[in-house]
């Protein structure tokens, strides 16, 4: 699959760049890809989430009335779930919501999403770019010129570059990550995906899996 390498102006360079279409041109796995996106965002739950039982709430070791002659049941404690400040049943405790899968179902996953991209005209390829400083009006004017103002956008660039990073920082729906680094649930969220062109050897190699010759 061949892609035109844009300016940071907006306008064609005047060179193109080939993608792995094991990469860019593979039957999506739907169902894979459907994990690790429930993987990624399991992962980022705390688990701290806790109520007490009727056996943890302050309160109820005192008989709350007489048994009989009020009329009303024979209530044993205050403490009942059926209480206002009673126990509660069934309620959420602190757990760990970590999933795991392994390192060449990610691979694959990751592949998917970037070949659903890629059919649905959603990957664009700039020349390398980067600022002396942060420079957020800068990054507004380069996403101006590829017409991404309003859109959710995934930069990825070749290498960590904290100055592009807090350039788009402040820009919503821009997140900026490193080629070799985005999750699926970060590449299908995106609108576009802006890639620069140093950064596309980097993302193929690390979402295919390694040859036999290469493991051995």
């Amino acid at each position: 699959m061949k892609l035109t390498v844009y300016k940071t102006d907006g306008t064609k360079s005047g060179s193109n760049v080939e993608l792995s279409d094991e990469v860019f041109g593979i039957k999506p796995h739907k169902s894979l890809i459907y994990e690790d996106v429930r993987r990624y965002l399991a992962n980022k739950r705390h688990g701290t989430a806790s109520t007490k039982e009727r056996g943890e709430v302050r309160g109820g070791g005192k008989k709350a009335y007489k048994q009989k002659g009020t009329g009303m049941a024979r209530r044993g404690s205050i403490r009942s779930p059926l209480l206002k400040g009673g126990g509660t049943v069934f309620g959420p405790r602190p757990r760990n919501y970590t999933n795991r899968m392994t390192k060449k179902m990610k691979q694959l996953a990751r592949r998917s999403a970037l070949s659903v991209k890629a059919a649905s005209d959603s990957v664009r390829v700039v020349e390398d770019f980067s600022f002396d400083a942060p420079r957020t009006k800068k990054m507004s004017e380069i996403l101006a010129a590829f017409k991404l103002t309003d859109k959710k956008v995934l930069i990825l660039t070749p290498e960590a570059d904290s100055t592009l990073y807090k350039s788009g920082r402040n820009i919503p729906g821009v997140e900026i990550v490193e080629s070799n680094l985005p999750t699926t649930y970060q590449i299908l969220h995106a609108d576009v995906l802006l890639i620069q062109q140093s950064g596309i050897e980097a993302l193929e190699r690390s979402v295919k899996p390694k040859s036999e010759e290469e493991a051995a």
